[in-house]
């Protein structure tokens, strides 16, 4: 039986802010539909084009990210009925985030790192 100091959870209790972020955002998934939004609402089957993502994996990805409040759905219920996606304000705030890591992979990857 393992004690709580050895719980990965309680591990994780005190950790610094940036792997706390990483726990939200983190995932190859949420990453790429966040940032695919940084450009603005875009349809479901849009960001599954744009992400690589399939159905399954991005219907999961956009509830959790909705859950968490970085983005937002929106409806059109004229036919045909069609569903849209964009970042709330906190979703937005990621944006200097994005172009801090686009800046670094400019500096420190490679052209074969970068096209994969």
């Amino acid at each position: 039986m393992s004690s709580p100091q050895t719980e990965p959870r309680d591990q994780n209790a005190g950790a610094c802010p940036v792997i706390q972020s990483l726990e939200q955002i983190g995932s190859q998934w949420r990453l790429a539909v966040l940032h695919e939004l940084l450009a603005g609402e875009q349809r479901f089957n849009e960001l599954k084009r744009s992400t690589g993502a399939n159905a399954r994996t991005l219907s999961r990805v956009l509830d959790d990210l909705g859950e968490m409040g970085f983005v937002e759905r929106r409806i059109e219920e004229d036919a045909p009925i069609a569903t849209y996606y964009s970042l709330t304000s906190k979703g937005e705030s990621l944006k200097p985030v994005f172009d801090e890591i686009e800046c670094w992979a400019g500096s420190w990857l490679d052209e074969a790192e970068l096209e994969h």
